[in-house]
């Protein structure tokens, strides 16, 4: 079956300073993958060209058959590429409400379930408590509700979350992972970057580990459970 998402390698950077020295990896339809490494290693960096926020120096993006590296982020959005970004960046001055709505889009044909703002509060019923709240005026834990929600009612084929759980309590953080594990049993695809090792292991299929700008290790969460020398030396867990 051929993959919804293929990076094949890829090379990026900022200026003279390259930071990517040609990723690879994939992500199936219904799969969570997670993008592993220490801090400057890489993966926000991936993540910004999958996105069309930074262009690629070299390599493929391809996402639903279509190349997409020369995109502009909008069109990329269109084909069903959504954003839980880190910090997550709602607006602080339009309410709940107002932040799910300005990112409705009716991706009708991605065979998933539909999100509509209904279906978002029935998700996170905190949320529609919150719903005339500014956004500024969440907690960090609704927050990132919000962020989650707000990338749902894009109607994605596939979220990266780029450090969703950061910064939150132990309960808002299980809330998010509860979340996620829902997410795929509804078969939505994930890309998930995180320092949180036992709930990735739990929740993604395959891993990516990241290396100064490349992968050095791919595999299942039981094959990387067996390998603790790749856990220590990469991650330093």
């Amino acid at each position: 079956m051929k993959p919804l998402l293929k990076v094949t390698g890829l090379k990026a950077g900022y200026g003279a300073a390259q930071v990517l020295f040609g990723v690879d990896l994939s992500v199936a339809e219904g799969e969570v993958i997670t993008l592993l490494g220490r801090n400057g290693m890489g993966r926000s960096t991936t993540i910004k060209c999958l996105f069309g926020m930074l262009d690629p120096k070299a390599g493929e993006i391809e996402f639903a058959g279509k190349r997409t590296e020369c995109l502009p982020s909008y069109q990329i959005a269109k084909l069903g590429l959504g954003l839980v970004p880190e910090g997550r960046q709602i607006l602080p001055n339009l309410t709940v409400e107002e932040n799910l709505i300005a990112t409705t889009r009716s991706n009708a044909a991605n065979g998933l379930k539909h999100w509509s703002l209904e279906r978002v509060y029935g998700f996170f019923p905190r949320l529609q408590e919150r719903r005339s709240n500014m956004g500024s005026q969440l907690s960090g834990g609704e927050q990132q509700m919000l962020a989650i929600g707000r990338a749902l009612m894009t109607n994605p084929r596939l979220v990266v979350l780029d450090e969703a759980t950061e910064g939150l309590a132990p309960l808002i953080r299980a809330e998010i992972w509860r979340a996620l594990g829902e997410l795929k049993l509804e078969g939505l695809s994930l890309i998930v970057i995180d320092k949180n090792l036992g709930p990735l292991l739990e929740l993604a299929d395959r891993h990516f580990v990241l290396e100064k700008g490349v992968v050095v290790w791919s595999g299942t969460s039981s094959e990387l459970r067996a390998e603790p020398r790749i856990v220590h030396e990469y991650l330093g867990v």
